[in-house]
């Protein structure tokens, strides 16, 4: 490692770490050639991009194709207001030179698929888990074990969040080793329907981060083979240990899954398995039809502190989590149009009621939040 040069200014920059007996210069040096690949920019991503630079890591990858919204500034801290409506690997690219210039960043403004996510993981060293869906964590682990390299691995939710580091090569498990099979389409809400604590992913990121810089140093004992458990409301930390599973289809010994396969099919999110089953509706037409004698019976199923936000004047409230003990207040024999924030929770209640003996069922494609944009822009963005 001594052949690694650290200028003046460098030595200066990172005096905290070179007195720490056992970091060093070798530590130093040894993140100065290290080099990760962050999968998202976003709530997990901005604390990582930022103290990764700020630590020194010689090459950050960022991979993301989003551009920075309003609603991601109360969490994603690498962005700001003057960077809404930018590309969140240039945003991140920007605040990381001015955080060090020393280091080499390079953007991927793309989606990761099996088909570029080996090619490109092959150039890192350590592969970074910042993603808020199941066919990417699958992805990111299968290929990040076909390749040998770790992979940390953060989640978080409302108030929980989790972190380790799958590592198969070091004789830890792998995410499928804890996560055999993805949950069911629509059972999980996304941070965006079930919304997240703004300081959440800094814990959780700067976990993420720290085990970074100990698998690319080689100090202390990383989260390998171990669960770690946050939960910001109580301010508890749990550990669960974790074991490889034999029979794993990816890091076992006689792996059934040795290239990467379609994470969409295999999460079961198909065009059939959304809201194409479901009978939807523009809301300017929703609108039009609420003009009529025979207007439809409006279902809000969101929470409440959501109907507190805003909401569609004359609506029910149900949410979708209640539905099935409250069917009995509501009358099958009435058109009824369902809307939640988006659409994705609509669809799921749609699918109760159909369950329960109800026809007369429309979805308001978009949620709340496309009638706002159409038809209403009184009512509130969240």
């Amino acid at each position: 490692m001594t052949h690694t040069y650290l200028s003046n200014e460098e030595i200066r920059r990172y005096s905290r770490h070179l007195i720490l007996p056992e970091f060093g210069m070798d530590g130093q040096r040894r993140l100065k050639q290290g080099s990760v690949l962050l999968v998202g920019t976003g709530g997990l991503g901005s604390p990582l991009a930022l103290y990764l630079a700020a630590a020194g890591v010689g090459r950050i990858g960022l991979v993301d194709f989003d551009v920075v919204d309003e609603s991601n500034l109360q969490r994603q801290i690498a962005h700001g207001t003057s960077t809404i409506g930018m590309r969140k690997t240039e945003s991140a690219k920007q605040r990381i030179a001015d955080l060090n210039p020393n280091v080499d960043v390079t953007t991927y403004e793309t989606q990761i698929t099996s088909e570029n996510a080996l090619e490109l993981m092959r150039p890192y060293d350590v592969i970074i888990d910042g993603t808020d869906n199941f066919p990417t964590r699958y992805l990111t682990n299968d290929a990040s074990v076909m390749l040998g390299k770790p992979n940390v691995y953060g989640s978080i939710f409302r108030f929980e969040g989790q972190a380790t580091v799958f590592y198969p090569k070091a004789g830890g498990p792998c995410y499928r080793c804890l996560y055999p099979e993805p949950p069911p389409p629509g059972l999980v809400p996304s941070c965006a329907e079930g919304g997240v604590l703004g300081v959440l992913p800094g814990v959780i990121g700067t976990i993420q981060a720290t085990e970074a810089i100990k698998l690319l140093t080689g100090i202390g004992e990383t989260l390998v083979g171990r669960l770690m458990l946050y939960d910001a409301f109580a301010m508890k930390f749990r550990e669960l240990k974790l074991r490889r599973n034999p029979e794993c289809p990816v890091c076992g010994p006689n792996p059934t899954v040795t290239e990467l396969i379609d994470y969409e099919l295999f999460c079961g999110i198909t065009p059939a398995s959304a809201t194409a089953q479901v009978e939807e509706m523009a809301p300017r037409e929703v609108a039009e039809w609420l003009e009529r004698p025979d207007k439809p019976l409006l279902l809000d199923v969101r929470e409440a502190n959501e109907w507190e936000i805003g909401h569609l004047p004359g609506a029910t409230r149900i949410s979708v989590n209640e539905l099935p003990e409250r069917l009995s207040e509501l009358d099958s024999a009435i058109e009824m149009v369902v809307y939640c924030r988006s659409g994705v929770r609509s669809a799921k209640a749609i699918g109760i009621l159909k369950q329960a003996g109800f026809r007369k069922l429309t979805n308001m494609a978009g949620g709340i939040l496309r009638w706002s944009d159409e038809v209403d822009p009184s009512i509130p963005q969240y």
